[in-house]
């Protein structure tokens, strides 16, 4: 038998705020902000304890990727308008130019952050932390930017 293992963002609080453009959109091109949820869905059969994978373990691991993001702008290094300095990350598409303290910043290894690529990150960085049994078969996560809208990104791993 397969079973299905899900977690809500909202409902377990595994939320962050960050900021963050998409440059070269007309409206998402600005600096703005979201608070996101992170959502999950484990697929996969039972071990020899009843479990596809203990609740508290997910909920720990993405609590700790929330946490980092979390009153972060998130900067895509692999983008061609970002430079990374020792101390700060400069920004320069068109006329605008932004000077950001590094600190502030989260440097993630996109080329830009899209609700797609952010789950996409979340998720490797999710897998990185875990340990996959072979019940274990499928794991989704989902990155909403608000309520009602957001991206999933599912990876078949048994």
């Amino acid at each position: 038998m397969s079973y299905l293992l899900e977690m809500d963002g909202w409902k377990n609080n595994i939320r962050f705020s960050s900021a963050h453009m998409i440059f070269d959109h007309d409206k998402c091109g600005f600096l703005h902000g979201h608070t996101y949820a992170i959502h999950l869905k484990v697929f996969g059969e039972k071990d020899k304890n009843g479990f596809i994978i203990d609740f508290s373990i997910l909920k720990s691991a993405l609590k700790k990727i929330a946490d980092q993001l979390d009153h972060r702008v998130l900067i895509p290094e692999k983008n061609d308008f970002v430079t990374i300095n020792n101390n700060e990350i400069e920004i320069c598409h068109e006329e605008k130019k932004y000077i950001l303290p590094k600190i502030d910043c989260v440097i993630l290894p996109i080329k830009s952050s899209t609700a797609e690529n952010l789950s996409e990150y979340l998720l490797e960085n999710l897998l990185s932390q875990l340990t996959i049994t072979k019940n274990i078969k499928k794991i989704c996560l989902g990155l909403d930017e608000g309520f009602g809208q957001g991206a999933v990104v599912e990876k078949i791993v048994g």
